[in-house]
């Protein structure tokens, strides 16, 4: 878990959960994000930032197939912003 992450990862929920890798993706993006404020120009950590968030993309798109509900629950607690493509 990162420092200062504004999104808390209990120990009860299930690492293999879609809703946890998501919420750990989240945490990985916003401490690249942090990264980049420093190093404009670390293009390798930039090519690993849009992986991530194609992983995550893809993840969202599968659980707002399968729970609409779980899916919008997800965005509003993780504060992102909702897919155009489903």
């Amino acid at each position: 878990m990162v420092k200062n992450s504004p999104i808390f990862i209990s120990k009860e929920e299930n690492p293999g959960s879609i809703e946890f890798q998501i919420k750990s993706f989240t945490n990985r993006i916003q401490g690249l994000i942090s990264h980049f404020q420093l190093h404009r120009k670390d293009y390798l950590s930039q090519r690993g930032l849009q992986k991530i968030l194609e992983k995550r993309r893809r993840l969202l798109s599968y659980l707002a197939k399968k729970n609409p509900l779980g899916y919008k629950n997800l965005i509003s607690e993780l504060n992102i912003r909702e897919s155009k493509t489903r």
